[in-house]
């Protein structure tokens, strides 16, 4: 009787210490009844697909995991990404894009990794806060606990606290009968001393929720050697045992190659790292990015996760999604469209401009020419051999002094040459600094950020940001309500007066000058719903010279192009016939 009584009390505390963390995945389960129990967890719980890298860097695990949301969602399955990141930075907000790429930005105004752009453009879902997660971000909330005393003066470790933490922020059903898949991505490579939490994250999640409840691929690297005209496996081996020494099996293999994997070597693969054959899946370059959902479809890709998942194959519809890649293949014109930035030399810096510019293109045929563009070098002498025979400028989005020089010039000289325009958050403060200086006149007219001694300060610090000392997450972020006046031509565009779009900036037209601009013959196309901030402005007379404040490169999708995007291509292939 008190072998029993012990062994009751065990496991309460163990469905205890379960419920607290996994509440939305296991709840208290009888002993007797675990299996049963387990049975029907699985028919109905989240299921997680854990995406890690080994060898190198720079994969395309994002693109992996990104191509088999895309792929369970022609399925018909629910699907939610993640992205967890071992760097100590709380988000990307303050990072160099230089060093990091573009800063993506959610509906809920959360700074994120570019590949959640990945992620929104492929599975076409709006992400939130808790689709990016850093290490900076787990030991913030673990520091912050300890202060509080939450727990209870006990010492503070990485295990059971920090992973603890990071199990925390797995993705966690809305409800106990949801039925999703969370694809959950880990940054960096195995083997760094970064992200070995998250991975004793991962083992021991595993173990809570039943492996056929989480399964992990690796994406590793098989090098071609060039001197002796050989693929090896070795690397791929080696990653793969730095995973099982760490307690984790993976169950799928996805090996990015130069050169098509042969069946042998596969089979090599399999038996050294103990997965089936069959799960060993190559991945090879492709002449487009969107190809890739269609590359490692036919690789069965998404097959091999429903059978480790133990879920039902259905019959994916990848029409609408093929249909785009013929169309982006096949394009019946071009055009040209400078990009005028001061992160030219690295073009993940404007990563999502980029691909709202393909997607516009994809929309009317046309294949985009890139001409990148330092705004630093742009200067009133060379200007006119800067942009000769562009058929559009695009200034986007950035903080700053440096290169805004170039930046007004560009706007000015597209609206004198008559050329297609499309300012972004800064590209559209640009824009009016220049109306500003050789329509209206002020010929020292500028932003209080890079001009504060300006006697004509036409953009101007938000009231909101004046006691503003912080950095990181004090910008005006996220989705904000937009009303287009009628008569305008973005009204034209999106079809409907009341929209809604990211932002980043903590800046705006100053509503001082807002007459004499108006007077001048700039429209102020869009308005916050109080009217107290000019969120679109457009030049009447020129066929498509328009400044938006916010970000809608972030909402664009390849099968579904923004409309300003869309517009702005449209104009520059007329431009170019």
């Amino acid at each position: 009787m008190a072998i029993k009584a012990a062994k009751v009390s065990i496991k309460k505390r163990r469905t205890k210490a379960v419920s607290g963390t996994f509440a939305p995945f296991l709840f208290e389960i009888p002993s007797c009844r675990m299996e049963e129990s387990r049975k029907e967890v699985t028919e109905r719980m989240v299921k997680y697909v854990f995406v890690t890298g080994g060898v190198v860097s720079g994969l395309g695990k994002g693109i992996t995991a990104a191509s088999l949301g895309r792929l369970l969602k022609a399925r018909g399955y629910q699907v939610t990404m993640q992205k967890f990141d071992p760097y100590i930075n709380v988000d990307p907000g303050t990072m160099n894009p230089i060093q990091h790429g573009e800063v993506f930005v959610t509906d809920d105004g959360t700074e994120t990794d570019l590949d959640l752009g990945h992620y929104e453009r492929f599975i076409d879902e709006s992400l939130d806060k808790n689709s990016n997660v850093t290490s900076g971000k787990i030991y913030w909330s673990v520091l912050n606990k300890e202060r509080h005393g939450d727990y209870g003066g006990g010492t503070v470790q990485v295990i059971p606290h920090i992973t603890n933490e990071i199990k925390e922020r797995f993705y966690r059903a809305k409800d106990p009968g949801e039925d999703r898949i969370a694809i959950i991505e880990v940054g960096g490579t195995v083997g760094d001393i970064e992200s070995q939490p998250f991975l004793e994250a991962i083992r021991q999640f595993q173990h809570d929720v039943g492996k056929e409840n989480a399964i992990l691929i690796h994406v590793t690297l098989i090098p071609y050697l060039k001197a002796s005209g050989e693929m090896k496996t070795k690397p791929t081996q080696a990653s793969v045992k730095e995973l099982q020494r760490l307690g984790i099996w993976p169950d799928i293999l996805v090996c990015r190659s130069e050169y098509p994997v042969p069946q042998e070597m596969r089979d090599k693969i399999a038996l050294f790292c103990n997965v089936p054959s069959e799960h060993v899946l190559q991945n090879l370059d492709v002449e487009y990015l969107y190809e890739a959902p269609l590359a490692m479809e036919r690789e069965n890709l998404a097959q091999a996760v429903l059978n480790c998942l133990h879920l039902e194959q259905r019959e994916p519809d990848l029409s609408d999604w093929i249909e785009m890649t013929e169309a982006l293949k096949n394009p019946k014109q071009e055009a040209e469209i400078a990009i005028v930035g001061k992160y030219t030399q690295l073009h993940d810096a404007y990563l999502s401009v980029v691909e709202a510019l393909k997607h516009g293109g994809i929309s009317c045929h046309t294949d985009i020419r890139f001409r990148w563009t330092d705004s630093e070098t742009s200067t009133e002498v060379n200007v006119v051999k800067t942009f000769c025979g562009v058929d559009g400028i695009l200034v986007p989005g950035g903080f700053g002094r440096r290169g805004t020089e170039g930046m007004i010039l560009a706007a000015e000289y597209a609206r004198r040459e008559k050329i297609p325009y499309l300012g972004i958050c800064l590209g559209m403060q640009m824009a009016i600094v220049a109306f500003a200086r050789f329509v209206v006149g002020y010929h020292d007219a500028g932003s209080i950020e890079f001009q504060p001694e300006t006697m004509h300060p036409v953009i101007a610090l938000m009231p909101a940001q004046k006691d503003v000392e912080n950095n990181g997450g004090t910008l005006r972020l996220g989705a904000y309500p937009c009303v287009l006046d009628e008569d305008s031509r973005c009204f034209a565009l999106y079809g409907k007066r009341e929209i809604s779009e990211r932002h980043r900036h903590r800046y705006e037209v100053n509503n001082d000058y807002r007459s004499v601009l108006e007077e001048a013959g700039m429209h102020l196309a869009g308005l916050s719903p109080d009217q107290r901030i000019v969120e679109m402005i457009e030049i009447t007379d020129h066929p498509f010279y328009i400044g938006t404040q916010a970000h809608p490169e972030f909402k664009s999708r390849p099968n579904r192009p923004h409309p300003l995007f869309a517009g702005f291509v449209k104009a520059a292939s007329e431009h170019r016939n």
